[in-house]
């Protein structure tokens, strides 16, 4: 029946073994020293991106990180989409500074570059051997992640998300000792970014809370963090642009972004970030950017399969949506949110033209992410979709 889902029910059998000291709240990057010390660093790399060196954020943390008697090695040399060939730039610029731990600061691309350069670094090869999940047969460097943006909930997984610099694909790379050994949450860090970014990647990780809560994939553990970190996301969306100054939203935004990677950890994604990709593989479109495009119109599209699980979002939220209604309740949501952000509504606005469609459809449905989409997707179903968001 309409609205009524078919995929995996709650009880479905998981395996969840935290990894990762989480350190959350308002001053928390003071503690660096401190979990720097308890690792035993002494030799560190620290991965940040150029943006952040501007910003000013890297020295404060390099300060620290040397009051708790670690050298530190700074490596810049990578942008927004970490890909194959910046991985082996850091490998080789890491291989010969002797170093026995890694601190990436900054957003998803610090995040996953940092895991990146950690399994060339330490298992040898190129990032494109460890594709899939539990490859790395020697043990990594210890790591902690220091997340400036309210995003990709990277600092919760142990997975890298590299693109191969040839054919634009985003590979997975993920393996349990690739986790971050602790992980400081500042919103105090959140807080000199632009505007732009606090929406594209406040809006990612929105995506994040709504595919997790609905994959074939999910479980009761999983549930928990998607639901709450949606209940934190879609609250604090509005609030943290109008007021960007607010801190408590700040934090709410950044802890809801980390329990959606959470979720991303137990239960993968969906047809949202299969969509997503080949847009910015093909345009350069930003990540979040791409995400505003499509989502809606997934969540339009999975509707029949997936309405009660849309309903329950929108409840707790504080709507009262029958799940017959839920998909366009959730994609209306979805959407107001989007132009709150200033996020672009098409196709169009990403330079894509109609005649793309297949070619885009086709890489579509190439996205690792697609199989744990609810309803089936497939070459005919990315059609669909970008049809929607032309």
């Amino acid at each position: 029946m309409p609205g009524q889902s078919p995929i995996v029910p709650a009880t479905a059998s998981f395996d969840f073994r935290p990894r990762t000291n989480v350190i959350f709240g308002e001053g928390s990057l003071e503690r660096l020293s401190e979990v720097a010390k308890e690792l035993g660093f002494t030799r560190t790399l620290l991965v940040a991106d150029p943006g952040l060196v501007a910003a000013g954020h890297v020295e404060p943390a390099a300060n620290l990180l040397r009051a708790a008697g670690s050298d530190v090695i700074r490596f810049s040399d990578f942008d927004a989409n970490p890909d194959t060939d910046m991985i082996e730039a850091g490998r080789r610029f890491s291989s010969a500074q002797r170093i026995d731990s890694i601190i990436a600061l900054g957003g998803g691309s610090s995040l996953d570059c940092a895991k990146g350069i950690n399994f060339v670094l330490t298992q040898g090869g190129t990032i494109a051997d460890y594709q899939g999940y539990g490859k790395a047969a020697k043990p990594m460097l210890p790591m902690i992640g220091i997340p400036t943006t309210a995003g990709t909930g990277s600092e919760a997984q142990s997975y890298a998300i590299i693109s191969d610099s040839r054919t634009h694909l985003k590979m997975a790379c993920g393996d349990p000792k690739a986790a971050f050994a602790a992980v400081v949450l500042d919103p105090c860090l959140t807080v000199s970014q632009p505007r732009s970014v606090t929406a594209i990647s406040g809006y990612d990780a929105i995506s994040h809370a709504v595919e997790t809560y609905v994959t074939t994939r999910r479980n009761g553990f999983s549930d928990m963090f998607s639901r709450e970190a949606w209940r934190l996301l879609d609250a604090n969306y509005e609030r943290t642009l109008i007021t960007p100054d607010a801190l408590d939203a700040r934090a709410a935004m950044q802890l809801g972004a980390f329990y959606a990677g959470m979720a991303i950890e137990l239960s993968m994604l969906g047809a949202t970030h299969a969509c997503a990709n080949p847009l910015t593989a093909r345009y350069g479109t930003t990540h979040g950017v791409a995400i505003a495009v499509v989502l809606p119109h997934v969540v339009r599209w999975n509707a029949d399969v997936a309405g009660s699980r849309y309903g329950n979002l929108l409840r707790v939220s504080g709507g009262n949506a029958e799940d017959h209604l839920a998909g366009e309740g959730l994609a209306a949501r979805l959407e107001k949110l989007a132009d709150a952000g200033g996020l672009p509504k098409d196709l169009r606005s990403v330079g894509a033209s109609r005649a793309d469609l297949p070619a885009l459809a086709a890489e579509a449905a190439q996205q690792w992410t697609g199989r744990f989409n609810p309803r089936p997707f497939d070459v005919a179903g990315a059609v669909e979709i970008y049809a929607c968001a032309f």
